[in-house]
């Protein structure tokens, strides 16, 4: 089921950037964030990840030079970061938080790195619609 949602995801993901030219939080997490559409909070976790790596990054690049694969590199590792002090520390603050956890170590950062390139109010609805289109996609195959 990953190997299929993973091509399925690739292909929307890939056809949406070519006919809007805006990308969906990185080619891949959608079909990360559709395999996981029975765990709203796992979502809800990537997200608020993201959002922590984003704005982490916002305040080192007032700092540090961060452009191009720098750029790409620190929200890639702060998106790590981040999933990594929650996985470890947010169970002791929180015992329902086990439920609110990111979708890997990778998918917070890339969304991280597309908020920082187009914006979180155009990255956010994109990656909504091809989920979606990914999800109704692999039901529909696995249901035939």
């Amino acid at each position: 089921m990953i190997i299929e949602a993973a091509f399925i995801g690739l292909t929307i993901a890939t056809l949406f950037v070519e006919l809007t030219g805006i990308y969906p939080g990185g080619i891949i997490v959608p079909a990360y964030i559709a395999l996981f559409v029975d765990q709203p909070l796992r979502i809800v976790g990537t997200l608020l990840v993201a959002l922590l790596a984003w704005g982490t990054y916002q305040l080192l690049a007032r700092v540090f030079i961060l452009f191009g694969r720098r750029r790409f590199l620190m929200l890639v590792l702060l998106g790590g970061v981040w999933t990594l002090i929650g996985y470890r520390f947010a169970p002791m603050l929180w015992p329902a938080s086990l439920e609110l956890r990111a979708i890997g170590w990778v998918i917070p950062g890339l969304l991280a790195n597309t908020f920082e390139r187009q914006g979180l109010f155009t990255t956010i609805p994109a990656l909504g619609i091809v989920s979606a289109i990914t999800y109704f996609v692999l039901r529909l195959l696995m249901h035939s």
